[in-house]
């Protein structure tokens, strides 16, 4: 029997995917988890659209998502936003 390589990427074809895919990497995941899970996104998408929304160059996204970056806050940002996504910060319960 043959099988193919799971790629996240295949499954990230809507907004309520990825949003619950980010929410779930936000919640449980580690930073480096985070990145690479935008990192998805962005591919799922497409590097050069997310490019010219965020107003980077695509050799700087695939630069800041890279395994090991350490992208600035500001780059997180951009490239959230132009996935689609947002921050949202709510109360944990006690």
């Amino acid at each position: 029997m043959d099988t193919s390589k799971f790629d996240i990427t295949d499954y990230l074809d809507n907004n309520e995917m990825i949003a619950a895919y980010l929410n779930e990497v936000l919640e449980n995941g580690t930073e480096e988890e985070l990145i690479e899970a935008i990192g998805h996104v962005a591919k799922a998408i497409g590097m050069t659209k997310i490019a010219e929304k965020s107003g980077l160059s695509r050799p700087s996204l695939y630069k800041a998502l890279s395994e090991g970056s350490k992208p600035q806050f500001s780059t997180i940002m951009k490239v959230l936003r132009a996935v689609g996504g947002q921050v949202k910060v709510n109360p944990i319960a006690a």
